[in-house]
């Protein structure tokens, strides 16, 4: 994955809306503590952009199991992405409000799910808004149903044993905020710290002050001061796997793959016989 186009510039957005085959724009406004997306997606969005509800088209319903935000069933997606308008072949831009922190589960999932054409709005909804480009209002028509098909297995994915493995033999990244990772705080998962043997690699570390995504060669470095190396086997979890997505983005703006662990802390904390960690060290 790491050779294939993660982001689309605002610019470049523009220019493929106003083409004759114009890709599929959705709209993933979502944020922890936060169940107001399809009213931000109301007040103002990019003109065709499609409004998905990470919580019931990008999830399963929550389990012990999976976490807080198991991955959906591969035909429950396909009914979603239907309803999106997607057709095979088309491509997809995918934008937040928030980093593409919450967008960055539909670029995940959809390329898991064999799409290959799906990019992140580099800066998100915040570069369209700084380029002073139009944005509209309301809720719109359903769009036309889509034909495409998806097949699993497109991207790596692991469990909580593969993430106990890769966290003692290979790499293992908490994209969690450092707090969480040292356990000084749990808002939401039933115990605080982190995987033994993960190293902390906060999310919002991949984004420059306007929300872009650092330049490769950035990310690169950072990466590799974490303890990334060409034959590294990389492992991203987070909270709930939403945010680790960001990470695994970065990760090939980076050069690097890296295999989500999908169930996340929300899933191993949840298991009584899985220890936890805390303090800035990973052991």
């Amino acid at each position: 994955m790491s050779s294939t186009r993660v982001t689309t510039t605002v610019a470049e957005l523009r220019e493929a809306l106003a083409a004759e085959q114009s890709p599929l724009v959705l709209d993933v406004r979502w944020s922890l503590g936060d169940p107001y997306g399809r009213d931000h997606y109301a007040d103002a969005h990019i003109p065709g952009a499609v409004y998905v509800d990470l919580d019931t088209e990008l999830a399963a319903p929550p389990s012990p199991d999976g976490g807080r935000h198991p991955l959906p069933e591969i035909g429950d997606l396909q009914v979603a992405a239907r309803s999106w308008g997607l057709r095979q072949g088309q491509p997809v831009v995918v934008y937040d409000d928030l980093g593409n922190t919450a967008a960055a589960r539909a670029w995940w999932l959809l390329r898991y799910a064999g799409v290959a054409d799906v990019t992140l709005l580099d800066g998100a909804l915040g570069a369209w808004r700084a380029a002073e480009l139009p944005l509209e209002s309301g809720i719109p028509a359903d769009p036309q149903p889509g034909d495409i098909v998806l097949r699993a297995g497109g991207l790596p994915l692991t469990d909580t044993d593969g993430a106990a493995e890769l966290a003692r033999e290979g790499l293992l990244l908490d994209a969690r905020a450092g707090e969480r990772y040292r356990g000084e705080v749990e808002p939401v998962d039933p115990r605080a710290g982190h995987i033994p043997g993960a190293v902390s690699a906060p999310t919002g570390e991949n984004l420059a002050t306007d929300g872009t995504f650092l330049s490769p060669e950035l990310l690169r470095e950072r990466f590799e001061v974490l303890g990334a190396d060409a034959t590294s086997r990389i492992g991203v979890y987070c909270g709930s796997g939403v945010t680790a997505a960001h990470q695994i983005a970065a990760l090939a703006l980076a050069g690097f793959d890296a295999t989500l662990f999908a169930g996340s802390w929300s899933a191993w904390s949840a298991d009584p016989t899985r220890p936890a960690a805390t303090g800035p060290e990973p052991a």
